[in-house]
């Protein structure tokens, strides 16, 4: 499936040697070309429909584990920078194995851009591939479902085809897999940054905070952060492993549950307790993407491993509480399965894709959570009136001797 280019040889037009290849767990191998980083990857290959925000999909922790092909053909056109990356734990391991585009990478067309995509990935690990027909590779995972696979990129084009096809055949199956340590912190840390503005850059949190939230970090991604501090909290992240002990020492007026990777029924193993612990002492709880699932999980319900997931920036979800529909950024392969909700929590959002649940809220605890992403401002703002939720949440909440 590599695209013929010209060659300056006397021969003419010629099939130039693969740099880089997709191996998947079935055996099939594509051929193209590489970029970013050398070397080898392996992961679980999905397709995201996104037409801008690469560099903030390519720095989403919730992609840690995935190779992510792009429908969009012309990735890497603005280039890069360092304002738009959503990792907040630099240390943590790279949020994707790898990146699969249709076209080569152009010189950015951006003011503001200060890198070369190509530049980029190889600081970042990143192996990356591009030539090869994503709408063929899109379409085999529509049918068949996200594969594993190895990515491997070597300029001399030198691959050993059988050793991947075995390596790729070995990868685990994201089902069990607890990914939120690779991403997530491991220390306490306070958070003030604000919403950009054009012309200013990113603002603080300033005067006396209105709320205390205590965001728990399953690889939280910084513009949820930047949303509640904008709202006028003071915004305090903890580890995933963090204890209700933890979390109540701290005295929140809200716990928000953070987006991330992985299985939600591994990572329910330990982050399900202190959710239950929340909801008992009815503590205001705002989850977003994992969190969701985790605040599903802890009033009962099941999640469950989804066929293709959803990945992209225009999905249309209706909110049954205020009867709208809204375009959402999506990134999650497993979901709530709503059958399974107790009769105590209310769906308050749906795919309009599929009918798939995207939102839920308790009717007898200040709790509610959604699937898509509302901070990634696809739409751009129609889903930002959550956080708005969250705040009013906290008000009502709040003993009448500090409301007043």
């Amino acid at each position: 499936m590599a695209m013929l280019q010209d060659d300056a040889m006397a021969g003419g037009w010629q099939e130039p040697r693969a740099t880089a290849v997709l191996v998947l767990a079935d055996g099939t191998v594509l051929e193209g070309f590489g970029l970013g980083a050398t070397g080898e990857s392996t992961g679980e290959v999905c397709f995201n429909t996104a037409m801008t925000g690469y560099e903030e999909i390519l720095t989403d922790p919730s992609y840690a584990g995935q190779i992510i092909t792009f429908t969009f053909p012309h990735i890497g056109n603005v280039g890069v920078n360092d304002e738009d990356i959503e990792t907040v734990n630099m240390a943590a391991s790279a949020e994707v194995r790898g990146i699969i585009v249709h076209a080569n990478v152009t010189e950015p067309s951006n003011w503001r851009a200060t890198r070369h995509l190509d530049a980029w990935l190889k600081a970042r690990g990143i192996v990356g591939l591009s030539g090869i027909d994503t709408r063929a590779l899109t379409a085999l995972i529509r049918e068949k479902g996200m594969p594993n696979a190895v990515i491997a990129h070597d300029p001399a084009g030198d691959f050993d085809i059988e050793r991947l096809k075995k390596r790729a055949a070995e990868v685990p199956s994201m089902d069990g897999l607890d990914l939120v340590p690779l991403v997530g912190t491991t220390q306490r840390y306070e958070w003030d940054e604000t919403t950009w503005v054009l012309g200013q850059g990113y603002g603080r949190r300033e005067g006396e905070a209105r709320h205390h939230v205590v965001a728990v970090d399953y690889g939280v991604k910084r513009n949820i952060l930047r949303l509640l501090a904008a709202r006028g909290c003071k915004v305090t992240v903890v580890p995933a492993t963090a204890t209700a002990e933890d979390v109540l020492a701290l005295s929140p007026d809200g716990v928000f549950l953070s987006n991330g990777p992985g299985d939600p029924a591994a990572t329910g193993e330990y982050a399900v307790p202190l959710i239950r612990t929340l909801l008992d002492r009815k503590v205001p709880t705002f989850g977003i993407c994992l969190g969701h699932q985790m605040l599903g999980l802890a009033v009962g319900a099941k999640t469950a491993k989804m066929h293709q997931g959803h990945h992209g920036a225009n999905h249309p979800v209706k909110d049954h509480m205020t009867g709208k529909v809204e375009i959402v950024s999506m990134n999650h392969g497993f979901a709530i399965d709503r059958d399974s909700l107790p009769e105590n929590v209310e769906e308050t959002h749906v795919s309009l894709f599929d009918g798939s649940n995207c939102g839920i809220a308790l009717k007898d605890r200040p709790a509610f959570s959604v699937q898509h992403h509302p901070e990634a401002s696809p739409g751009p703002q129609d889903s930002h009136y959550l956080f708005d939720r969250f705040v009013e949440m906290m008000d009502r909440h709040k003993p009448a001797t500090e409301r007043a």
